[in-house]
C-alpha cells in the first residue's frame, strides 16, 4: 500500500485525483492537506523532529494557501528524511516560469491539470508510473 501525500485545495481535484489513482488499481492511503502549512506541518521539520509518518509520493498543488507548492517542495528538499521522496507538481498553470520553477526546486515531475476527465484519469497512470520507478 503506498502512502501519498496530496497537497490540494479544492475538493473537486482530490475526487478526481483519487478517481485517477483508483482506476489504475492501485493500493494506496491518500492523506490530504488543504493548503500548503497543513502539508509541511504533516511531513515535519528540524525543529519539531522527523514524524512518525512518511509517504512514497507528495503530490503538490502549486497554487495551495499559506505557503504555495513551491514553498513546500523547497521545504522536503530540505528534509534530509524527505529529500529522495518524489514530489509531483500538479497544476491548473500552464506557465513555463512555474514549470522551470518547480524542476529547478527539485521536483520530479510537473502535470498541468486537464479539463478533459479522460486526461485527468491518466494522472493515476502516471503516479503508478513514479512510485515503481521510485521503488526500483
Amino acid at each position: 500500500m503506498f502512502e501519498i501525500l496530496l497537497a490540494e485545495d479544492n475538493p473537486g481535484d482530490v475526487l478526481l485525483f483519487r478517481e485517477a489513482l483508483t482506476s489504475c488499481e492501485l493500493a494506496f492511503n491518500l492523506v490530504v492537506a488543504p493548503d500548503g502549512q497543513k502539508a509541511i506541518t504533516l511531513l515535519g521539520d528540524s525543529a519539531s523532529g522527523v514524524p512518525d509518518w512518511r509517504p512514497h509520493l507528495i503530490v503538490l498543488d502549486v497554487n495551495l494557501p499559506k505557503y504555495n507548492g513551491d514553498a513546500v517542495l523547497r521545504h522536503v528538499r530540505r528534509q534530509p528524511w524527505l529529500k529522495d521522496i518524489p514530489v509531483v507538481m500538479l497544476t491548473s498553470s500552464p506557465s513555463p516560469a512555474d514549470r522551470t520553477a518547480a524542476m529547478e526546486l527539485g521536483a520530479n515531475l510537473y502535470i498541468q491539470k486537464s479539463s478533459d476527465l479522460d486526461e485527468l484519469l491518466k494522472i493515476g497512470v502516471v503516479i503508478k508510473s513514479v512510485l515503481s520507478r521510485a521503488l526500483s
